[in-house]
């Protein structure tokens, strides 16, 4: 027979449950049936059992859940009714446990709350897996022989066995426990006492003797059987195990085996650090560190080589190719050589890490490009030690001109404008310096490794309104129009009315097509009317291209601009264009009304996680609130990206706030790379999301064709999540979701701070509409909103490839989540959780009036009569309860408030056990490149899930028929019996005071149970009675 092993290992800061903010807390585990608890470690917030307890396995494993509770030990106390109290309880289904001890791993799960108002905090360390059952023998090994105790003698308790029973839960599971097993308990009681022994652990130097066969289990024994002869019991855990098995579980039980899924890996969880940054340091020390305080100081030798003049000739024509050699022990910087030229000009700066110095002396080496071997012109050194210190604000330092020395240290011919100077990542000639630790980069792919800030282009929405043309000729003259349809083209955004038939006076659409567009307004609109001719042919009536900056801009709810109208033309040379214009005496044209729209936020990101909701005129835009500071500070544990090649991983980050873009700079061949750099955001509004993307550059060496940057992971930070004035410094996993799983590709160090300036308006923000009063006042239509997101996109793609260095097509895609609107089962699956989390506390209010209405808790239940009675007596004061009831839960729940900033949940996702082939399905082009048989399959899949789902809405719909049948007179006689039903009420009330029924009402609500009856009542039966229209379905 298989057997469950439950490894308890320790809690931390547990609840305080005694009155004197401590706790003596106990571990019961339930599964299937079976209940086995721990010894209790009194007055031990933080304590440590290192206890192994064993269950029997029936069944299927995957199907059944482990009930993991921690209870505070009151049997100490004078309380006779409450021997323990609830200090957390953690669920896990049965899916997640290993099949052996190899595969299982210590995880630390935080403790859950009962039900809503339960106290709890802190987490339980466990480990959990199956074995064999030939692995632990069913035979109880031989314990200790028993002997009298002292107060410190002998690791031996003696515990009653009966306080054991006394101790079961008082809880709504109780009802559901075996008939047999309540008999038993009743018996026990009656019988003598009986003592049992169980031994306790000792730690490093417990247990000892030789011999023996057993794997160190403490079992329990009866005091009146014969002990058996004693055994070694190897030191380190302990184990128990009671052999006495329940019957099979009951409803309860069942129950618990449809709960949530296995908690989060710790491995995905958020670790806090402490770096040594000037804003946690609050200054002391180098006050010069708070320039950039939210990243740790990065010291760098910065050496700026101007220019040269009067180089001496070296080549025989009379000429010289100079360039300039920076070295510094084994790292050397080399400028780009300038043919034929004796006073050059290069204008380059040089960083070495200071970390990484390898030498006090740095040597600039003037050398002439020659093609067997380069010649040596003249060289300058530098002490370091005499090299100066400069920290912005300072101004830029200054260069001079150093006279040349030849090879033996005498002045030569020729001098070098230079300026040496140490500094920090602060220093604006940062992001253009030549870095060290990118030695072994040409200088035509430096670009590609330098940090930098872009800006989205700025968006508008392009409305066109085609209402009518006149006056359309074909070309054939005795063949009339049939079906007509425009055509209007604006780059790559095509849109195409529907096609209408030619009346009197010509066709007529009244159709509104909307594009987007951007600054500086350079592209055209192409306006093309056509007639159907046959299937998949159509003839060209009249063409019309217009410039977008000619549409005229309407600032939020202002008058539509007029429409106007516009010749057609038909498609030729331009030169028989202008001939045919001058010739013809009309021309075919068509009624249009074109504007942009600056009052609409053009949306280019999901709403769930948008960065900015501003719009798109600059007039319209309020105020900012505050300032989002973010430090990228390093990464630690990153995967091989090129490992293929030999090398590691080149890794640079992106962040997203608003319609700014910022990059890092690329460190190259590193797993743990530092980049300490610091930016800063202007916030408009809380209730945005920041995103930062860590990529692996794969244009080091060059744009290989095909090559894309790999994605490494991703974070998302929503602001009004943040405390103002606080910095976050945490440890972000980088996960990353592929077809063969969810991966974690390392972790991320950032540090954020926001900080807000405007209270009041920050304030009131959260009283305002969420988008621009455009959205509400004219919204645009839902059918469009998606493909103007698309073309929002790819505009800013586009626009952000055409920078140096570029942010590619794969960045934005990433960063934007271009395929959030994708089809994803999984996705599904964690959004139908998220309604059941959300659902899962309104069920545990329905719980707790249940267990008031049934009298579970006397006490609470005649608290809460007293409640409503003052209510009846007092109805002024039901409105000032229930605000102040709110209040309460409130400032309780404080208490409880997350300290950790969000970050990708992969529990919430549903990614962490996912089915490989839903991820198949999910990162599946579209439309699908899959074989027959698999999409047939999917497709199968899809039909189960969708009757499901078609199941849940049918039977909603039954419901919400079934009450519009309460007066609609499908059924004559339920619909007689409730109006006369509600004929007597409106007398009976009319004539009673409203707190008489009230009270009657309230009273026969929270009756007593011996009052209640196990059958549905009146009005539930007489409610399913009613017709639905589901009869009346195909």
């Amino acid at each position: 027979m298989s057997m469950l092993v439950v490894e308890i290992h320790d809690a931390t800061d547990l609840m305080p449950k005694d009155g004197h903010g401590s706790a003596s807390p106990f571990v019961e585990v339930n599964f299937n049936g079976q209940r086995h608890r721990t010894q209790t470690k009194h007055k031990d917030l933080n304590p440590q059992w290192n206890e192994k307890l064993l269950f029997n396995i029936d069944g299927d494993l995957p199907n059944k859940t482990i009930d993991v509770v921690v209870y505070n030990d009151r049997s100490n106390s004078d309380d006779n009714h409450t021997r323990k109290n609830f200090l957390g309880r953690v669920r896990i289904s049965g899916v997640s446990v290993p099949m052996s001890e190899s595969d299982a791993q210590i995880q630390r799960c935080p403790l859950d709350k009962k039900d809503l108002f339960s106290p709890v905090k802190g987490d339980i360390a466990l480990k959990i897996y199956a074995v064999n059952g030939s692995s632990y023998s069913d035979s109880p090994p031989p314990p200790p022989p028993v002997v009298e105790s002292t107060q410190d003698q002998t690791p031996l308790q003696e515990i009653n066995t009966n306080k054991i029973e006394e101790e079961r839960e008082r809880e709504r599971e109780r009802e559901s426990e075996p008939v047999i097993e309540k008999i038993f308990k009743k018996k026990n009681k009656k019988e003598k006492e009986v003592k049992t022994f169980h031994s306790i652990g000792t730690g490093a130097g417990g247990g000892g003797g030789g011999g023996g066969g057993s794997h160190g289990h403490g079992h329990a024994f009866s005091a009146h059987q014969q002990p058996p002869p004693m055994s070694s019991k190897p030191p380190g855990f302990e184990m128990r195990r009671d052999f006495a098995q329940a019957t099979p579980p009951g409803p309860a039980t069942a129950v618990m085996r449809m709960q949530m899924p296995p908690r989060q890996n710790p491995e995905f969880a958020l670790v806090e650090t402490r770096p040594p940054v000037a804003a946690r340091l609050r200054y002391r020390g180098d006050k010069t560190s708070s320039t950039y305080d939210l990243v740790e100081q990065m010291h760098y030798l910065y050496v700026s080589v101007v220019k040269a003049r009067d180089l001496p000739v070296m080549d025989i024509t009379g000429s010289v190719d100079p360039y300039v050699e920076v070295k510094l022990g084994n790292y050397k910087g080399v400028t780009k050589h300038l043919e034929k030229n004796q006073n050059p000009i290069w204008k380059q700066i040089f960083a070495f890490s200071k970390e990484r110095l390898q030498s006090n002396l740095l040597e600039v080496t003037v050398k002439d490009k020659d093609f067997a071997k380069d010649d040596f012109v003249g060289r300058v050194h530098f002490d370091l030690l005499e090299v100066p210190l400069r920290v912005p604000p300072d101004s830029p330092l200054a260069p001079q001109w150093y006279r040349l020395e030849d090879k033996h240290g005498m002045k030569t011919k020729g001098e070098v404008m230079l300026a040496v100077w140490m500094g920090t990542q602060a220093d604006e000639s940062f992001p253009e310096a030549w870095h060290s630790d990118a030695h072994n980069i040409s200088h035509v792919n430096l670009t590609n490794t330098r940090s930098k800030v872009y800006f989205s282009p700025k968006l508008y929405y392009l409305r066109i309104h085609v209402i009518e043309a006149q006056d359309l000729l074909a070309s054939d003259k005795g063949r009339a129009l049939s079906n007509t349809h425009v055509k209007v083209q604006l780059g790559n955004q095509l849109r195409v009315t529907r096609p209408t038939q030619v009346r009197m006076g010509g066709p007529v659409w009244k159709e509104e097509l909307m594009f987007v567009v951007s600054e500086p307004f350079e592209d055209f609109i192409m306006v093309t009317v056509e007639d159907r001719v046959g299937p998949g042919k159509d003839e060209i009536l009249g063409r019309v291209i217009l410039p977008v900056r000619e549409a005229t801009q309407r600032m939020e709810t202002s008058k539509f601009p007029d429409p106007r109208w516009f010749n057609l033309h038909k498609p030729s040379v331009a030169a028989e264009e202008e001939t045919e214009k001058k010739k013809e005496k009309f021309s075919s044209k068509i009624l249009m009304m074109l504007c942009l729209e600056a009052g609409y936020h053009v949306l280019d990101e999901s709403t769930h996680f948008s960065s900015d909701l501003q719009p798109s005129s600059k007039h319209l835009r309020k105020a900012n609130i505050g300032i989002l500071e973010l430090g990228i500070l390093s990464a630690r544990n990153l995967l091989p990206m090129k490992s293929k090649e030999g090398r590691t991983t080149d890794a640079y980050c992106v962040a997203k706030y608003g319609n700014k873009w910022v990059r890092t700079r690329t460190l190259l061949d590193t797993l743990s790379p530092r980049w300490n750099e610091q930016y800063t955001w202007e916030v408009y509004d809380p209730c945005t999301v920041i995103t930062i993307g860590v990529f692996d550059n794969a244009h080091t060496n060059g744009s290989k064709e095909g090559a894309r940057d790999q994605r490494i992971g991703k974070v998302r930070i929503r602001l009004s999540t943040l405390e103002t004035d606080r910095i976050y410094t945490h440890y972000y996993p980088l996960l990353v979701l592929q077809p063969n799983g969810l991966k974690k590709h390392g972790e991320l160090q950032l540090a954020l701070r926001f900080t807000c300036m405007a209270w009041v308006n920050m304030v009131t923000q959260y009283g305002k509409p969420l988008l621009p009063k455009m959205h509400y006042v004219n919204p645009i239509p839902v059918k469009h909103i998606d493909m103007l997101r698309h073309q929002a996109q790819q505009i800013v793609a586009m626009r952000l490839a055409r920078a140096e260095p570029p942010l590619r097509l794969e960045n934005v895609e990433y960063m934007l989540d271009v395929d959030y609107h994708m089809w994803s089962l999984r996705r599904s699956k964690a959004n139908f959780q998220r309604i059941m989390s959300v659902l899962s506390g309104l069920s545990a209010v329905c719980r707790w009036l249940d267990d008031i209405c049934y009298w579970k808790n006397p006490i609470t239940t005649c608290l809460v009569h007293v409640l409503f009675l003052m209510l009846i007596c007092y109805p002024e004061l039901i409105l000032p309860t229930i605000f102040l009831y709110l209040f309460v839960i409130g400032i309780w729940n404080y208490r409880f408030r997350p300290r950790h900033p969000p970050h990708m949940d992969a529990r919430l996702s549903q990614a962490e056990f996912a089915h490989p082939d839903e991820l198949d399905e999910e990162f599946d082009s579209f439309p699908t490149s899959k074989p027959a048989d698999i999409v047939r399959m999917r497709y199968d899949r899809l039909r189960s899930v969708a009757g499901r789902v078609q199941t849940v809405v049918g039977d909603l719909a039954s419901q919400l028929e079934r009450a519009q049948a309460i007066l609609s007179w499908r059924d004559p006689r339920a619909t007689a019996i409730f109006i006369i039903f509600s004929l007597i009420w409106a007398v009976f009330i009319y004539v009673t005071p409203f707190q008489v029924v009230a009270l009657l009402v309230g009273l026969f609500w929270l009756r007593h149970p011996r009052f209640r009856s196990k059958m549905p009542s009146v009005p539930v039966n007489f409610f399913k009675r009613l017709p639905s229209k589901s009869d009346m379905l195909l």
